[in-house]
């Protein structure tokens, strides 16, 4: 029998709609709640289970005692259809999570790669929602990116969503020794289409990124960002410099006895220790019993 119960359930706006599962632990230990956001082509399937079907982190932390939300962005998964899935903005992803933290109070925000600026974003707009970030491969803010022009290879059309190819999966997601390869075709076929507006905005192409006024503003937020040292898109110095901007903690996983990751941390062999490794940051925070 699981240790904690499910609540599906809806937040934001029509069309613009999010998918919300609530694992409700059945010991509360009373801890503030942990939403975590998933990245660009993927739903909260990836936080659910592994594609080899071992446990994912939803589930794992309630089993912890923590109470967890999981979404799919708008126009992603269990959301629903998006008209304009090809010129949908960050802004869309921010408002629904927005509408989630009004919902259920204040929260840590487990982000992953281009849900890195939506934590960063709600974070700015509505301190007294984030309790604490936790950033997996984080997409930085526009302050530390350089600005992309439109014919740059960066930058994308917007008249047609993106799909990722096997290629880019295989050279960014799942390219790291603790992947499951045996289970690359299952992992592959979650992948959804995503909106290239936001890929543009994640790049900052034309300066269109989303910038932060002020680092000042998180400065009082507890943050902590975790990267794999197998992670093609996010070198060490990379993260940490976006640690560093926030002045934030930085945890590269090899000084901490978990070297072979890459990108999908959350799927990768050792998962769990990965899990361990920020529920204990958090609980040095005072955010977790």
């Amino acid at each position: 029998m699981n240790s904690y119960t499910e609540t599906e359930f809806f937040v934001g706006a029509i069309p613009y709609q999010m998918y919300v599962k609530y694992y409700r632990p059945s010991q509360d230990k009373n801890s503030v709640p942990i939403v975590l956001l998933h990245g660009g082509f993927h739903t909260s399937a990836c936080f659910v289970k592994t594609p080899d079907n071992r446990q994912g982190w939803a589930p794992y932390l309630a089993e912890l005692g923590l109470k967890t939300y999981i979404v799919d962005w708008p126009g992603r998964g269990r959301s629903g259809f998006v008209p304009d899935l090809a010129v949908m903005s960050y802004q869309q992803v921010i408002n629904g999570t927005v509408a989630l933290l009004q919902q259920i109070g204040s929260a840590v925000i487990l982000t992953h790669s281009m849900s890195g600026v939506v934590g960063w974003q709600t974070a700015q707009t509505h301190p007294q929602l984030v309790k604490a970030i936790v950033g997996i491969a984080p997409g930085p803010p526009a302050n530390l990116l350089p600005v992309i022009t439109k014919d740059s290879h960066e930058a994308v059309p917007e008249d047609h969503p993106r799909i990722q190819s096997r290629e880019n999966t295989q050279k960014y997601f799942t390219n790291s020794d603790t992947f499951p390869q045996e289970a690359f075709e299952n992992y592959f076929c979650s992948l959804v289409a995503e909106s290239a507006r936001i890929s543009n905005e994640r790049r900052n192409v034309e300066g269109r990124g989303l910038y932060i006024r002020d680092p000042k503003l998180l400065f009082d937020i507890p943050i902590c960002v975790i990267t794999g040292d197998q992670d093609p898109r996010h070198p060490r110095e990379a993260d940490a410099e976006t640690a560093k901007y926030f002045r934030g903690d930085f945890i590269w996983l090899p000084e901490v006895g978990l070297p072979g990751h890459g990108h999908m941390q959350m799927l990768e062999h050792g998962n769990l220790a990965i899990a361990d490794l920020f529920t204990n940051w958090l609980k040095s925070k005072g955010l977790t019993s």
